[in-house]
This record gives C-alpha cells, sequence and structure tokens, in this order.
C-alpha cells in the first residue's frame, strides 16, 4: 500500500485521547507483515518488534496514535449535548463544525452550535465564544431522545473532515496530528528489511493530553535510543513570524533542537544530521517551540533514555483539519531509515 494511501486510511479513522481502538487496529494490521512480533500493551500502546544482532543497540520509534477532539459531558433537557475539549483545541475553531458523536451503537452526525450571530449584542459580537457555551445539536427532541439515539456521557467525539488531495503533493486532512507519523513509522518499517539494531516501534496513546503511552510503553522496553515522529508548526503563512514557528512546508523534515519539554542529546542530534547530510535529505532545525512530544518522556525513562524528533511540517494543527505535503513525509521516512541504519555507529 502507498504511503499516500496508508496516511488516507489513518487520517479518516476515529481515535480521540483515550478511544484509540480503530486506529490502533489499523496500526496492528499495517504494521505487522514487516515486524518479527506484534502486540498490545496494557493501556493500549501497540509495540511491534524487528530483531537485530545480539549485542546491538535498541532504538524505540515512535509516533501518536490519539488525535484531539471532544468527549460529551451533559445532555440538556431539549436534548443538545454539551461537551469537554480532549486535548488543546482553540474555541474560535469549534463553531459550526461538523462532528462525529461515537456511541456504543454508531456515531452520530451533529453540528457544533452557538447564540446565532444575527442577535448578538456589539459587545459580544466581539468575544471569542467559550466550548462551555456551545454545543453540540444531533437533532433530537429532548435528551430522551438523544439517548435513545445512544448518546452517553463520555462519548468520544471527533470532527468530521474526509482525506482530500488538492495538488501534486499537497493533502488536506483530519488528525494529521500525529497520523502522519504513524504513516511514517509504517512506511519506515516497510523500507527497513535488514537491520543491526533491534527496533521497537510504537503506536503510543494519549500523547494529547500528557505523553501518558510514551511513559509507560519507554519504561517497558528502556531502549538506548529514543526517536518520535511526529508534527511541528508549519510557519510559512500570513500573519507568523520567521522568529515565531522558522519550520517551512517542502523544506525537508524539521529536527528539534530544543522544545519545552526536551533539549535533544547532542549525540542524536549528530546522528540525525549527518545521517540527512549523507544521504542528501533536506532538513530543517528548530528550537524555542512551546509544545512538546513523546520523545520528552521516553529521554527521561529510568537512567535516561538519549531522545530525538523527526517533525512534519504541517499547516494548522489542533484544529480540525490540517494540510501538509506528501514530499516532506516522504524525506522524514528516508530520514528516519538513514538514522536507524546508523544507529550502530553512535550508540
Amino acid at each position: 500500500m502507498k504511503l499516500v494511501d496508508v496516511l488516507e486510511k489513518l487520517s479518516n479513522a476515529c481515535g480521540v485521547a483515550g478511544r484509540e481502538d480503530e486506529v490502533r487496529d489499523l496500526m496492528k494490521e499495517l504494521l505487522k507483515p514487516n515486524v518479527d512480533e506484534i502486540k498490545e500493551d496494557k493501556l493500549g500502546n501497540v509495540i511491534g518488534v524487528k530483531k537485530g544482532k545480539k549485542d546491538a543497540p535498541t532504538v524505540m520509534l515512535a509516533a501518536h496514535m490519539d488525535e484531539i477532539g471532544l468527549m460529551i459531558k451533559n445532555i440538556t433537557k431539549e436534548g443538545f449535548l454539551q461537551f469537554a475539549k480532549i486535548g488543546g483545541i482553540d474555541d474560535r475553531v469549534l463553531i459550526a463544525q461538523k462532528v462525529l458523536v461515537h456511541t456504543d451503537k454508531r456515531s452520530i452526525t451533529g453540528i457544533i452550535g452557538s447564540k446565532p450571530p444575527h442577535i448578538l449584542k456589539e459587545e459580544e459580537k466581539k468575544k471569542v465564544i467559550e466550548a462551555d457555551d456551545l454545543f453540540i445539536d444531533v437533532g433530537a427532541k429532548d435528551k430522551q431522545d438523544a439517548q435513545k439515539m445512544g448518546v452517553r456521557v463520555g462519548d468520544a467525539v471527533s470532527f468530521d473532515i474526509k482525506f482530500t488531495r488538492v495538488g501534486k503533493d499537497t493533502v488536506v486532512g483530519k488528525a494529521f496530528d500525529d497520523r502522519v507519523g504513524c504513516a511514517a513509522l509504517i512506511e519506515t518499517m516497510r523500507q527497513l528489511s535488514k537491520v543491526d539494531c533491534t527496533i521497537y516501534v510504537v503506536g503510543t496513546i494519549q500523547e494529547e493530553v500528557g505523553l501518558r503511552g510514551a511513559t509507560t510503553a519507554a519504561f517497558q522496553l528502556y531502549p538506548d535510543l529514543g526517536i518520535a515522529l511526529d508534527v511541528t508548526v508549519a510557519g510559512d503563512v500570513p500573519g507568523v513570524k520567521e522568529v515565531e514557528a522558522p519550520a517551512k512546508m517542502r523544506a525537508g523534515p524539521a529536527l528539534t533542537v530544543a522544545d519545552a519539554g526536551l533539549i535533544t542529546h547532542p549525540k542524536v542530534l549528530r546522528l540525525f544530521i549527518d545521517s540527512a547530510e549523507e544521504n542528501k535529505i533536506p532538513y530543517q532545525l528548530e528550537t524555542g517551540m512551546r509544545g512538546t512530544t513523546d520523545a520528552a518522556k521516553i529521554a527521561l525513562t529510568k537512567e535516561g533514555v538519549p531522545s530525538g524528533v523527526i517533525s512534519i511540517p504541517t499547516r494548522y494543527i489542533h484544529s480540525p483539519a490540517s494540510l501538509l505535503s506528501l514530499k516532506d513525509v516522504e524525506n522524514a521516512v528516508k530520514l528516519a531509515v538513514a538514522t536507524v541504519k546508523n544507529v550502530s555507529k553512535y550508540f
């Protein structure tokens, strides 16, 4: 299956943090042909193992399966659904979004509603409507009707956006943070037929709410090297200063030098840069981002694990739909493959 087709499958799947089942099943199916063993741990991380030489280093390649989304926290007597945000979502992007409420019975289409703009007072028009003042309308006539449809408190809600190609190398879709990392992980393993080092390939859970899956998976595996495949902010859009977000789309994967949770180990950064330059793979260096990735938790496992991040520049992350260049994904895969092949020279 082509990389773009894998990304489409993963992007269209629902996997709000804590409810990653659909994505987990896909990850098991797509990773299985290219690993020696695959399992699901107690919390729901997917862990595949590709065995290398006995005394060679061990590498953990991680990408998180979960996405930002919503969760039902109340059903009003009129049948409207009030919700909590799962992960970091800007309230400004929520109004009028089409969503799917994932009940035990089926997925129900809904619209995020608010007070109509036609009747807003002037001072109200100047304010961002907060999530607590929004609701999901599934067309129920009252609370009992919503419950008959299958809606319950705790149901996950995802944005209803379908994957679309919009140019020769450009795609739009839901949950590219971090389904593109998952797709890159799968393609990396497909290309790594023979390796010296043992590779632990991990689809982690609940990254968006505290890097939780990576914490427990890394504790189990305790690798010699940790690499997270994730996304970063592509800052090449109007209104963004280069100093705020220097990574650009179509300029290659971004290598984290430092972010809010990780200062990349110098040996890991050297491994990344040398692997890129030896193989003529374009790359960017990035520092000072306010967020962080699974690598931050992998690095702090037990006595410590030298760790780094290969990121794909992506526009509009943490919103219902994102946009990226497939060329950047392909180059991220090339760099991940080249890095793993070089690990024994550095560790």
